[in-house]
């Protein structure tokens, strides 16, 4: 159903070697780019991409208060992996990978170089 999730960013350089290196963790590389305000990264062609973008009012981006964009990972080594990866980029710690609950659910929650804040996720079967 999502098509693609955009990020403002203030320093479009740095969030785009920050997401490079990230998201490559996840497999995902550049796959879309439009005069240096936008790039857009996907997995493979025609699944859902995160994106960071340059606002086109001109105005400075802000991070949503209650906003999140989680991606999905495959395994709790995976969310390992990808959340301590995030930390090495200069994240913030919004709750250090692990179980939540008792439902399977396996998390990291981190904030980006803009400080937009996004969870690595996985659900592992009970």
């Amino acid at each position: 159903m999502i098509g693609y999730v955009t990020l403002g960013t203030n320093n479009f350089e740095k969030a785009a070697e920050y997401y490079d290196a990230l998201l490559g963790e996840l497999g995902a590389k550049r796959a879309m780019e439009m005069d240096n305000r936008f790039i857009a990264w996907a997995t493979a062609p025609g699944t859902p991409m995160l994106g960071i973008i340059r606002p086109f009012n001109g105005e400075p981006a802000t991070f949503g208060n209650g906003t999140m964009v989680s991606l999905a990972a495959d395994s709790p080594a995976t969310v390992d992996r990808i959340y301590n990866k995030a930390i090495e980029l200069g994240s913030k710690d919004e709750g250090a990978a692990g179980p939540r609950g008792d439902s399977g659910f396996y998390a990291g929650y981190f904030r980006d170089v803009d400080n937009n804040k996004l969870c690595v996720f996985c659900i592992v079967p009970r």
